[in-house]
């Protein structure tokens, strides 16, 4: 292992090189590394940074689901879901993170990344249930979160705080049971200080 890890300028340069113009930008934002890259060149480029020399990242430490709702940000092309993962070469001692955007915000589709490294196998499940992103290629794609008969994506921007539906045990049934959600949607009031003198202060 090496005993200092490479600045990220360095890394970017070094990126840049492997992976030519397959992607959209290298960046480097408060001494750390993103790549973004396209849908379709999700897989080679993941391979490639797992496989080129100077690269070598042999382990995926995280992959999460984003929902960028209607928030407007440059160069993500008015897209609203991405996937970015999070790369580490422990025998480079170095770290990129990776974003790639989900062309179609109807039907979010990447590729999956479980041939490459197994460990994106619960992460990528876990993006499917809480955003609906699929992951093409996944041989488990199943919900791992939420309950077997669980509707919609709860960490979708647009989910209601209190659910589609609720729980209860049904006594006569002996079972639990499904029914729609019966909590009212409540405004909490600050409350106002109107004391003249609150505080001490005149």
């Amino acid at each position: 292992m090496s005993a200092f890890a490479i600045q990220p300028e360095e890394l970017r340069g070094l990126l840049s090189a492997a992976l030519g113009d397959r992607v959209r930008s290298i960046a480097v934002t408060l001494d750390e590394v993103t790549v973004e890259v396209n849908a379709a060149n999700y897989l080679d480029v993941m391979r490639t940074l797992r496989d080129a020399p100077g690269c070598q990242f042999e382990q995926l430490i995280d992959l999460c689901g984003v929902d960028y709702s209607a928030y407007q940000e440059t160069g993500r092309d008015g897209a609203r879901f991405a996937v970015v993962c999070h790369l580490l070469s422990v025998s480079l001692n170095q770290r990129v993170r990776v974003r790639v955007m989900c062309p179609d915000d109807d039907m979010p589709v990447v590729a999956s990344m479980c041939d490459l490294w197994s460990s994106a196998n619960w992460f990528e499940r876990e993006a499917f249930d809480l955003f609906g992103i699929i992951f093409e290629g996944h041989l488990d794609l199943r919900r791992i979160l939420t309950d077997y008969g669980f509707i919609g994506h709860p960490f979708r921007k647009d989910f209601p705080l209190s659910g589609h539906v609720e729980m209860t045990y049904d006594t006569v049934q002996r079972r639990v049971v499904y029914q729609p959600v019966t909590i009212e949607p409540r405004e909490i009031t600050p409350r106002i200080i109107r004391e003249e003198n609150y505080g001490g202060l005149h």
